[in-house]
């Protein structure tokens, strides 16, 4: 595990960009953290690694956004609707084992749904309000590559 201090959105940005550039086709990145904390932000970063020119907005009341005009399709998932159940019923692992990466938050609410590898990334706020401490836990080899080239 490696933890990470952000101070600011655009160091948000810059790592979720850096990160996105190492990424290929059907990984999984799960991030988890209070509302607020960042994870959209960190995936408009993401976004920006992946070459999508696309406006990133949080996928909360739609469940999935998909964009389509990067390097390689971003799937991106707010799963905190699905608290009660209801994951198994959407297919996601259709997008897991797809030609694109995604990014699911609150992926406590589908875990059952999760790929063996992917790279969790837990976003906590610190006492100033700007900066976030983030623990990047890599669960399989190619995610463990990533971690150490950062």
């Amino acid at each position: 595990m490696k933890e990470v201090t952000l101070n600011d959105r655009e160091e948000t940005i810059n790592l979720g960009e850096q990160i996105g550039r190492l990424l290929k086709a059907g990984d999984v990145l799960v991030l988890d953290g209070d509302l607020g904390a960042g994870k959209t932000t960190f995936t408009k970063g993401i976004a920006k690694g992946l070459a999508i020119p696309d406006l990133i907005k949080s996928p909360t009341f739609t469940i999935v956004r998909e964009y389509h005009d990067g390097r390689l399709p971003l799937y991106h998932m707010d799963a905190y609707r699905l608290e009660n159940g209801g994951a198994e019923d959407l297919g996601l692992e259709e997008y897991f084992d797809s030609d694109g990466v995604s990014v699911v938050e609150w992926a406590q609410f589908v875990v059952d749904e999760l790929p063996a590898d992917f790279l969790a990334i837990h976003f906590k706020r610190t006492a100033d309000e700007n900066t976030r401490c983030l623990q990047l836990e890599p669960h399989g080899q190619h995610f463990a590559q990533i971690v150490t080239e950062l």
